[in-house]
């Protein structure tokens, strides 16, 4: 898995372009992690992330006419593709170009191309690698609601989907789309809260019936903003019906759990696999999101993703928890028989006041990334 694939330039030179630097790539940092990987496995499956993102790219080009911009971005694409052809074959081609309503960022992508630079984006990368297989990604866009009720960030869910749609009828050389589930055990009102799994299935139905396969592509659970003592429905003296650890381990076993269950889930990356090293206490806060802990020990979250993966086995049954009848994890209802909510032991209570003042603080239109939103 390459993590990132960066503009060839040092930010150093992040005001004036050196003519010197343009078309330069140094890749033999990433060469080293492909080619030993390959060498573990042959057939193992790498992902390179990501080819465009307006987070990663050069300030510059904020200072460039449209044709420039166009053009170093077809050659980045090029370049990129055309120096890993044959070794990887699975690209994040465009990545967050939504904002939280669902409509696109205003980054420099968009206000130097227009909003078919993502197309043209697609179109690039089919060209440098016909054989490659080519994802658009983005965040808070996993769960999809019904007329019951509307998921979390449903405006961007929908926008979304109206994205591939559209990418779709127009012909548009897109074979995937990346969930990135970057969950907020903790996290409370429309924009923050998890999703349920039902509400996860639905989203990869929908995606699926366009004739796209879908992947969750950065997924980790913060559990820090949930209390540290025992759930809602836990005895004091159980240790290990921590609220956080409950959490975490339902979301990752419920979620994963869902998505098997529909033929168009693809596969699962992880944003990271120990909590000793993740970028979330340097974007966030401090927490213990991943599924080995600091000293590389499994979590009960480990167990979790594997009594999930399970379901894939011989007497499992895809999508339902080791048990057959008698799985917990609810496909396509939040409710179960006995009227209990997905995750009441852990889901905190909505606010007294909704956050009202989210529409005058939320800055994704403008192309600032989700760890700098306020609410």
């Amino acid at each position: 898995l390459v993590h990132s694939l960066p503009w060839p330039f040092h930010p150093e030179h992040a005001a004036a372009p050196p003519p010197a630097r343009f078309g330069k790539y140094d890749f033999h940092h990433v060469d080293a992690l492909v080619d030993y990987a390959l060498l573990q496995n042959p057939q193992m499956h790498i992902k390179g992330h990501v080819l465009v993102w307006h987070v990663t790219s050069p300030p510059f080009l904020e200072d460039l006419p449209a044709s420039q911009v166009r053009s170093h971005l077809k050659r980045h694409i090029f370049t990129t593709m055309g120096h890993f052809r044959g070794r990887i074959r699975m690209w994040d081609v465009v990545n967050e170009s939504l904002a939280s309503d669902g409509t696109l960022v205003e980054n420099v992508f968009y206000t130097k191309l227009g909003p078919g630079y993502i197309e043209e984006c697609f179109r690039w990368a089919h060209e440098a690698d016909p054989g490659a297989f080519l994802i658009y990604n983005d965040n808070k866009v996993e769960g999809c609601g019904n007329e019951e009720e509307e998921a979390p960030n449903q405006a961007k869910s929908d926008g979304f989907y109206a994205l591939l749609k559209s990418l779709v009828e127009k012909g548009v050389p897109v074979h995937g789309a990346g969930m990135q589930a970057h969950f907020n055990a903790g996290g409370v009102g429309k924009r923050q809260r998890c999703p349920t799994p039902a509400m996860v299935k639905r989203q990869i139905r929908r995606i699926g019936d366009l004739g796209l396969m879908v992947n969750i592509s950065e997924m980790d659970v913060r559990v820090s903003k949930l209390p540290a003592g025992p759930g809602n429905d836990c005895d004091d003296s159980d240790v290990e019906m921590n609220v956080r650890t409950v959490a975490q381990t339902q979301i990752y076993r419920d979620i994963l759990s869902a998505a098997l269950s529909e033929p168009a889930f693809h596969g699962i990356w992880l944003w990271g696999f120990t909590d000793r090293h993740t970028w979330v206490n340097n974007f966030y806060y401090d927490d213990s999101p991943l599924i080995f802990d600091e000293k590389y020990n499994k979590k009960s979250s480990y167990y979790g993703v594997k009594i999930a993966l399970e379901t894939l086995c011989p007497g499992g049954r895809v999508g339902e928890l080791t048990g057959g009848e008698n799985a917990s994890c609810l496909l396509e209802k939040n409710v179960d028989d006995e009227g209990m909510k997905w995750g009441y032991q852990w889901i905190q209570p909505e606010p007294e006041e909704e956050l009202e003042n989210f529409i005058s603080t939320d800055t994704t239109k403008s192309g600032n990334p989700d760890w700098l939103q306020t609410s």
